[in-house]
């Protein structure tokens, strides 16, 4: 890129709507934990005090004492969300990292109130009533963060808390990162527009993203679109041209700059930083599901594989004798495919081919066949199987490979080892993951979807995963099935 000429001296006032925006949100959250802070240990006196339960013995009550612990507790709470993280904007709806943020800050508070009881011992303070303060503060603390999400997301629908941004660099890895970006529709930025030096100003790399100008008068398009947020991509500069941006950006005081890894395919997988002789480095992440998500999705497929198995048996027992009875062979397939870390394992599948199927095959049918790696009409499925296919019904043997743990209810598409050589530059991210019985590809499409969108639903399940995604994709699974829309 060229060097940067034409920046002003002074920049131009910025529109202070989204800066409303910002603290607007910041003073709802202060507000609400206050709220949470108090009626938390209203509750708790209430319940440990006056509700005559069995279990709670009758204590020391004195309303003033613990109107006082409550009064004082209250802008510790705060002063400590606000160590924790929890009004710092790059935390604020982090979902699992700012739960885990609001425990830590929440159990903290207890522990020193315990302390403060042990130092002095006129400090008396009812077990019971710090313990369900603790819980009822937890629960209340992070519900209120999920409602909390919930009602920005439904905001940046409409527009609001929404920043927008800048992307220095049309190259592919500016491009992956503003189609990751449009794809989550409320994470909360909006890209504008690229600034490039090889591609033509007015081109679009992606629809609706145009080249708004060289880096020459990139300063120009900061103040003319009001940006908020400049991301570079790495790999479209050199250093000194990387250090020559970076001082320019510095006397655009309210615009925030972030540096694109230049390892886009193997960040999104994400990772972790790590100190080493105060040198910062970046460490991979072998799984991509982690923490709470990770805890969840593991109950839910046991929980479920498990069931449907019990439910299915005598489902399974009609479906062998008809599948014996249809054609020769045995009754389950077992298919060789690559799971988590690229280990290879054997999928199960209910046989819904006849077992010398390929001699059916004219010229024409295997060429096809070696081109798409499926038949629309394919001779070699039997009367039952192609009834099983019609409705997935053959892959529900694959609980059992949830149930040993190769396998996940909802992921990415299980895939064979020649198969994984089309992933290309994604190889890596689909090894984090287990792959599933269902997923994107299941409620979009199934067979009619070409190879670059399975590649492109499978990425974005893999960057975009929460419990709540999988459970989404679950309650669209049905229906999909019952309509047997894309399968053959």
């Amino acid at each position: 890129m060229a060097i940067y000429e034409g920046i002003a001296t002074a920049t131009q006032p910025r529109s202070s709507a989204r800066r409303v925006d910002r603290r607007l949100l910041l003073g709802m959250l202060v507000l609400n934990d206050i709220l949470i802070v108090l009626t938390s240990f209203a509750v708790a006196y209430a319940v440990r005090f006056w509700s005559g339960l069995p279990f709670f013995n009758e204590g020391w009550v004195n309303p003033q004492f613990y109107a006082a612990v409550v009064l004082a507790m209250t802008p510790v709470y705060l002063t400590l969300f606000h160590i924790y993280g929890l009004y710092n904007p790059v935390n604020l709806l982090g979902g699992a990292t700012e739960y885990a943020r609001m425990f830590n800050a929440v159990t903290t508070g207890m522990l020193l109130v315990i302390i403060v009881s042990f130092l002095f011992p006129e400090f008396v303070v009812a077990r019971g009533f710090l313990l369900l303060s603790w819980g009822l503060l937890v629960v209340c603390g992070i519900s209120g963060r999920f409602v909390a999400r919930r009602f920005v997301y439904a905001q940046r629908r409409a527009g609001r808390f929404v920043d927008r941004a800048l992307i220095i660099g049309a190259n592919p890895e500016g491009i992956a990162i503003a189609e990751q970006l449009r794809s989550a529709k409320v994470n909360g930025m909006h890209i504008i527009g690229f600034i490039d030096d090889y591609l033509p100003v007015g081109s679009e790399p992606i629809p609706g993203v145009p080249v708004l100008s060289t880096s020459a008068s990139f300063a120009l398009q900061i103040r003319l679109h009001d940006i908020d947020t400049v991301i570079v991509a790495n790999t479209a500069m050199m250093r000194e041209q990387l250090l020559s941006l970076y001082s320019t950006l510095d006397t655009f005081q309210d615009v925030e700059v972030r540096l694109a890894s230049g390892l886009f395919e193997l960040l999104t997988t994400g990772v972790r930083v790590r100190e080493e002789g105060f040198v910062p480095l970046l460490v991979l992440n072998k799984t991509r599901i982690t923490g709470v998500h990770l805890i969840a999705k593991t109950i839910l497929d046991y929980t479920i594989a498990a069931t449907a198995l019990i439910v299915l048996l005598p489902f399974f027992i009609i479906v062998a004798y008809l599948i014996k009875r249809d054609s020769p062979g045995p009754i389950i397939y077992r298919r060789r495919v690559v799971g988590q870390g690229r280990r290879e394992f054997d999928a199960f599948k209910l046989r819904t081919m006849h077992v010398d199927g390929d001699r059916l095959l004219t010229p024409e049918q295997k060429r096809e066949l070696e081109e798409h790696g499926k038949l629309k009409d394919d001779p070699r499925i039997t009367r039952v199987g192609a009834f099983l296919r019609k409705y997935s019904l053959d892959e529900l043997p694959q609980l059992v490979n949830v149930l040993r743990g190769e396998m996940s209810l909802i992921g990415p598409r299980m895939i064979t080892r020649q198969e994984l050589e089309k992933f290309g530059k994604w190889q890596h991210n689909l090894s984090t993951v287990k792959p599933g019985l269902t997923g994107l590809w299941q409620v979009s499409g199934r067979s009619d979807l070409s190879y670059e969108d399975r590649v492109r639903l499978d990425m974005h399940y893999i960057r975009n995963h929460t419990i709540w995604l999988d459970l989404q994709i679950l309650f669209q699974t049905i229906p999909a099935l019952l309509t047997g829309r894309g399968a053959y």
